[in-house]
């Protein structure tokens, strides 16, 4: 799959408490300009389903777990965030799902960006055609 990198991020184990970290622009290879927070989610919905034309985006189940689906317009994969020492690397142009969260989940999701509207591409048949356009121009 184009871009899409599972980490496996560094434990600290200590008496006092575990500490797991990222570094951005080392570990992380983006700096971000914004993040946010997905919990309280049903088990039964899903979140996401959209790509980011421009956005980048590096996600850490810091509670509980959740799947995601991440698809580039060639290849679907699944991975599951289950403990805050795995984070995934969606680059853009990249659909992504979250769903099957576990009722205590906590999804921190790091942007490159701040929030644009219109950097969202929520339209799967449209996210298709721009991977098409997008590796027509490539071969070109």
């Amino acid at each position: 799959m184009k871009g899409v990198q599972l980490y496996e991020l560094p434990l600290v184990e200590d008496m006092r408490g575990n500490l797991s970290m990222c570094e951005f622009g080392r570990t992380v290879p983006f700096t971000p300009r914004r993040y946010f927070l997905v919990f309280d989610v049903p088990s039964s919905k899903m979140r996401g389903a959209h790509a980011h034309k421009e956005c980048h985006q590096f996600l850490v189940c810091v509670k509980g777990s959740c799947e995601l689906v991440t698809d580039d317009g060639m290849c679907v994969k699944e991975f599951v965030l289950d403990r805050p020492t795995k984070g995934l690397y969606l680059p853009p142009m990249t659909w992504g799902v979250q769903q099957k969260y576990s009722a205590d989940a906590m999804l921190l999701v790091f942007a490159s960006d701040y929030y644009d509207a219109g950097d969202y591409v929520r339209d799967y048949d449209q996210f298709t055609e721009l991977v098409r356009i997008r590796d027509q121009g490539r071969r070109q």
